[in-house]
């Protein structure tokens, strides 16, 4: 499985549930004046569906209510929202194309997805990067259902033994799949967890039902 720009490494079959938009200003190019805008660009992300927002110098929607991530908003915010299906990502880049902010944008999502949805908004993309996977010594990873999991933290502040812990407590009925999820998300403090999708992945290790 093949993804796009800076949230490259997430695992898995059902990244089709699973997209990242991230607005950001240009150091030294249009930075001047960004923070409006920015914050802008989490209104509109609400707007279209986004199930995690984040600031990656104020936090995430686990974290901190909306208003005071976006009263937090500065000049060099990094500012992203997750979606879970083509259709949220079609109309949050619509969405801000109307707005021509003047922002760079990122989506990271699985190439033949993505490439749909920016040729229905009639965007053109700038530039691609490529993951080529994980080289080294692979038998010291994680099991593969927890990568699945911890992956969708792009600096790993998601440790596999909390995933452990959680998926044994969802087992034995301390917790439930909705809380689980939501401490997993509390530690991407970028806001970039997917965390519909990490309550799916819970429940399929756990055999639970919605």
């Amino acid at each position: 499985m093949i993804e796009t720009t800076h949230t490259l490494h997430r695992q898995g079959d059902s990244l089709k549930e699973d997209y990242v938009v991230l607005t950001m200003s240009a150091k030294g190019v249009n930075e001047e004046g960004a923070s409006p805008k920015l914050a802008r660009s989490l209104k509109i992300m609400l707007k279209a569906g986004a199930v995690n927002l984040g600031d990656m110098k104020t936090g995430n929607i686990y974290r901190v209510n909306l208003e005071q991530m976006i009263n937090h908003v500065d000049n060099r915010s990094i500012v992203h929202g997750v979606f879970v299906n083509k259709n949220d990502l079609i109309k949050v880049l619509c969405f801000l194309k109307d707005a021509d902010l003047g922002m760079s944008v990122v989506v990271s999502g699985v190439f033949d997805e993505v490439f749909g949805a920016v040729k229905k908004t009639g965007l053109k993309p700038h530039s691609v990067n490529i993951s080529l996977g994980v080289w080294g010594k692979r038998e010291l990873l994680p099991r593969e259902e927890y990568l699945k999991i911890s992956t969708m933290c792009g600096h790993g502040m998601i440790s596999p033994f909390l995933i452990e812990k959680l998926v044994l407590d969802v087992k034995k009925e301390r917790v439930t799949l909705d809380k689980a999820s939501r401490k997993l998300a509390e530690c991407c403090v970028c806001g970039v967890f997917n965390s519909e999708r990490a309550a799916k992945l819970i429940r399929n290790l756990t055999g639970r039902v919605p």
